[in-house]
C-alpha cells in the first residue's frame, strides 16, 4: 500500500496562521478602511439646473471590517481594498445620471457590503456646487449595532 503524502505548507504560512490565530483571540473590534474627501465630477441631481451638467461631489466612505479580518503577513488578499471603493465610485459616476444623492449612497453601500468581510459602512456625499454645501450620510446595515460602529447610537 502507498500512502499519499500531504504537501507540506511553507513554514512562513504556518507562522502567519499561528500569529493570526493568536492576534484574533485578543481583538475585540474590527479595523476600518476608508476613502475620505474624494472629489468626482458627477451627473447627479433632480432639479432642472442639475440636468445635463456635472457637478463636483465629495465622497467619504468608512467601512468596518469583521473582527477576524486583518493581515499579519503583509498579504493584500487578506483584507478588502479601498482601491475597490474608489474604482466603484468612479465607475458609478461615469455610468450616467442619478437623480438623488441618496440613491448614489445606497449603491455605494450595497457594493461595499457585498464583500462579506465588511460588516458596516458609512457613506457621505456632499454636493460642492450650486448653492450651500448639502448632501446625505447613510449607515448600512441600518441597525443600532452598525450605528454604534460610527458613534451614532
Amino acid at each position: 500500500m502507498t500512502e499519499k503524502k500531504k504537501a507540506a505548507k511553507p513554514a512562513r504560512d504556518d507562522k502567519a496562521a499561528k500569529l493570526k490565530r493568536a492576534a484574533a483571540k485578543t481583538r475585540q473590534i474590527g479595523d476600518s478602511i476608508f476613502v475620505r474627501d474624494f472629489i468626482v465630477d458627477c451627473n447627479v441631481g433632480v432639479y432642472a439646473e442639475e440636468q445635463g451638467v456635472t457637478q463636483r461631489v465629495r465622497f467619504t466612505v468608512d467601512a468596518r471590517l469583521a473582527r477576524d479580518v486583518f493581515t499579519v503577513d503583509d498579504n493584500m488578499a487578506d483584507v478588502p481594498s479601498y482601491a475597490d471603493i474608489i474604482d466603484f465610485i468612479v465607475a458609478l459616476a461615469r455610468a450616467g445620471h442619478i437623480n438623488l444623492v441618496e440613491t448614489f449612497a445606497e449603491r455605494i453601500a450595497e457594493h461595499v457590503l457585498s464583500d462579506k468581510r465588511i460588516i458596516a459602512v458609512r457613506v457621505m456625499l456632499e454636493k460642492l456646487e450650486r448653492g450651500p454645501l448639502r448632501g446625505v450620510e447613510i449607515i448600512r446595515p441600518a441597525t443600532r449595532d452598525a450605528a454604534r460602529e460610527f458613534g451614532r447610537g
